[in-house]
């Protein structure tokens, strides 16, 4: 009877290497493999076709999912290839790390603890003291993971050998070695003088973690195996190889709490392959490692080969001269710091020193495209998943969105059936806070088209998982979902921007919950403001409405209603109001006048228009919203030229302070600059008041006049510097109020004009003639 423990790096393409090749020497009875026993059950779906790395199990409680963990897999990791041959062979295979059962359970008995002692502390400060005094009362025991050693093991490896980092020096001792005879033995000692030589608190998980796997190890020659192959993380193996009686290790696991477990398999990315999660030993360059574990004989011509090739696809001009110039270099550099081979830091240089020529912005691409590669697994419907997670699965495949690693554009015709329905599931899934697609405006389109930008996050697993306590289903998930925060919202504008979302996720019984409940929200309402913002939302939502093939009369009903109720209580609303309560106003206003827009039903906008001759004519009105009021009348040819140019003119007059009179102004002005270059008349008017001003009168105005003019767009102000430098009225366009024409600068284009035409002075005399 033998055990072999082998010492490897998470997701090293060499030590995988080696992983294989020592298991088909040995052809082990049982392989053991730092791992989730929990998960046990899922290892019989490694080799299966459809399950394609990278891939990750996930683990989470089902009463909590927040709490999960991930344990990633990659065709280059030596757990992985483990799994592949022990089901390609039939032999017996099993994870022998800490089930997460335990791992979760004392999380969770942690985080209880810590709770009742800021209950008690809060409750009782000088009964903590005197439990701390004797030792007493229950406290935490020290975290179940503490950083005892703030710098990697291995990196006092790495500098005796004389290496920058410990990374650095793994990879070119284990990773890129190409023969390596007695490699498991090497890295046993050297993981032993280390835990041997380093002062080091052992953390209670870390001992809790080796005392199961050696159990596991004790089950395995207990079972009669002869040969057993043991993968785990090089830093455990001398812990494994020195074993200490059972009962200590049985003493220590003894009373552990647990937790249930699910697990099962997700795609995984390469993106996400970066960050450190499960093992903890997140690797930056997958798409390197991949390269190294399919070319582990390559000198750097295929890599940069790789480089060259996304070089020209991007109009970049890369000859073969750059590519055999840019190999020698890397392997130049890798001899003079006395490496066996370049790595990647060899070959980034020497990629950024020959095509490149120096320019590091094409860096960038390579490591997105190549050293990191958006490249996402498969996993195969028929893996046990959670029901909402199994039905959004069925989703994809049916309307045919792919989960991807890289983002996706769609434009949705939603005149169409399975756009339709593409539209209503991502619609369906925000409701539910997974932001799978993320949805941005189309101008131009009209209502019938949305576009959608689609990037899978393996973390949506666990969002998912989550919103399944909601519905095995995404629409009875979502249907419950909102209903419950519905009764939650306390506010029109939350419910409303609910109903807005709504819509077009065709909810029919969350929409009339929401429809009863602004109803009943808006009938107890006194808030005039408060009305006015949702107003906005509601005009959405019956236009979305008609879109759907929804019936969106019962909103109409009650924008209808709300409007009515605005314009009878809004002119009072008005009234003796400080500057700051005008400025959000004068933006609900504008908001609100968009709205009556998109409704056109005439009888409202006759109300509407009457709301705002009220405000514009009361005295007591803010002189910010009057002077909006006026502009909205007067785009609706309500008020006439000549009665404007009389309102201006009182509103203006010398008789008001300064500061009401710009307030007006800015007001009036809110929107556009065209109407100053458009009505000469009121330039006059603006011009001329602004002339009269004292200085010190024009030092109090002059931030509210470039407030108001700050908000004209550039070619507007530019326009209307232009005019002022002038001196004159007449540059720009003449004024649309009087119908003069400027006979002397018109015949000035007529040359401008023929020239366009194609017309020569000869050609236009001649046929005069």
């Amino acid at each position: 009877m033998s055990v072999h423990i082998l010492g490897i790096r998470h997701h090293g393409p060499g030590s995988s290497r080696n992983v294989k090749t020592f298991l088909e020497e040995l052809q082990p009875d049982i392989v053991l493999i730092e791992g989730p026993p929990d998960a046990d059950a899922l290892i019989q779906w490694a080799g299966h076709e459809a399950l394609q790395p990278p891939v990750a199990i996930l683990a989470y409680q089902p009463d909590r999912p927040q709490r999960a963990c991930f344990y990633p897999f990659a065709t280059f990791s030596p757990e992985w290839q483990a799994m592949l041959y022990a089901q390609l062979n039939h032999i017996h295979v099993r994870f022998m790390d800490l089930p997460l059962a335990h791992v979760f359970g004392l999380e969770n008995e942690a985080a209880a603890i810590a709770n009742n002692e800021s209950a008690a502390e809060s409750n009782s400060t000088t009964l903590n003291a005197t439990a701390r005094q004797h030792g007493q009362g229950g406290f935490a025991e020290a975290p179940l993971v503490t950083y005892a050693i703030q710098r990697d093991p291995i990196s006092h490896l790495a500098e005796a050998a004389g290496y920058e980092d410990g990374e650095t020096w793994w990879e070119h001792m284990f990773e890129y070695r190409q023969q390596q005879e007695q490699v498991f033995h090497a890295v046993n000692d050297a993981m032993r003088a280390l835990r041997e030589e380093l002062p080091r608190k052992e953390e209670r998980l870390e001992r809790l973690r080796e005392a199961w796997m050696r159990k596991c190890i004790r089950q395995a020659e207990k079972e009669m195996f002869q040969r057993i192959a043991v993968i785990c993380g090089a830093w455990h193996a001398p812990a494994l190889q020195q074993m200490p009686k059972a009962k200590e290790d049985n003493d220590l696991l003894k009373g552990l709490p647990k937790a249930k477990v699910e697990c099962t398999w997700i795609p995984w990315t390469y993106s996400r392959l970066s960050y450190e999660s499960g093992y903890g030993a997140g690797i930056p360059s997958p798409g390197w490692y991949e390269h190294i574990w399919e070319y582990p004989a390559d000198d750097g011509t295929r890599w940069m080969a790789l480089v060259a090739k996304l070089f020209r696809e991007q109009q970049q001009d890369t000859s073969v001269a750059h590519v055999m110039e840019a190999v020698r270099l890397a392997n130049a550099l890798a001899s003079l710091r006395h490496y066996a081979r370049p790595g990647l830091e060899e070959l980034n240089e020497a990629t950024l020193s020959v095509l490149c020529n120096g320019e590091s912005i094409l860096m960038q691409l390579i490591r997105d495209e190549l050293i990191v590669r958006n490249r996402i697994g498969q996993v195969p419907t028929t893996v046990p998943a959670p029901p909402l997670q199994a039905d959004i699965a069925r989703l994809q495949k049916k309307l045919r969105l792919p989960q991807t690693a890289d983002f996706k554009d769609y434009t949705l015709d939603l005149r169409k059936d399975t756009d339709l329905e593409r539209s209503i599931f991502l619609h369906r899934l925000q409701l539910l806070e997974i932001y799978w697609g993320k949805r941005s405006e189309i101008s131009g389109k009209g209502t019938f088209k949305e576009q959608w930008r689609l990037q899978w996050d393996p973390g949506f697993s666990i969002d998912i998982i989550e919103k399944g306590s909601w519905g095995n289903t995404v629409a009875e998930a979502a249907t419950h979902f909102v209903r419950e925060h519905t009764q939650n919202a306390s506010t029109l504008q939350q419910v409303c921007k609910m109903l807005e979302s709504a819509i077009p996720a065709n909810l029919p019984v969350v929409i009339a919950a929401l429809i009863h409940r602004i109803n009943n929200l808006a009938a107890a309402s006194g808030d005039v403001l408060q009305l006015m913002e949702v107003i906005p939302s509601l005009v959405n939502v019956s236009r979305y409405g008609n879109v759907r093939n929804t019936d969106a009369a019962m909103v109409e009903g009650i924008a209808t209603s709300m409007i009515s109720r605005i314009c009878i209580s809004l002119p009072a609303a008005c009234t003796n109001i400080a500057e700051e309560a005008a400025l959000p106003l004068l933006d609900l206003f504008y908001a609100m006048n968009n709205a009556m827009s998109l409704l056109q039903q005439p009888e409202l906008d006759t109300a509407w228009q009457g709301t705002l001759s009220a405000i514009s004519i009361n005295s007591q009105s803010a002189p910010m919203i009057a002077g909006y009021a006026t502009r909205l009348l007067f785009d609706a040819r309500i008020i006439e030229p000549t009665m404007l140019a009389n309102t201006f003119s009182v509103a203006m007059s010398p008789a008001h302070p300064p500061a009401l009179a710009a307030a007006w102004l800015e007001g009036f002005l809110r929107g556009s600059g065209t109407l100053l270059l458009l009505d000469e008349t009121l330039w006059k008017m603006v011009y001329g008041w602004v002339s009269q001003l004292e200085n010190d009168i024009f030092i109090q105005v002059l931030p509210l006049l470039r407030r108001t003019f700050s908000n004209f767009t550039a070619p507007e102000r530019k326009k209307l510097g232009e005019k002022v430098k002038s001196g004159s009225s007449t540059v720009g366009i003449k004024s649309a109020t009087t119908g003069d024409l400027d006979d002397e600068r018109g015949i000035k284009g007529i040359p401008v004009v023929m020239q366009i035409l194609g017309w020569s002075d000869a050609k236009l005399l001649a046929d005069g003639a």
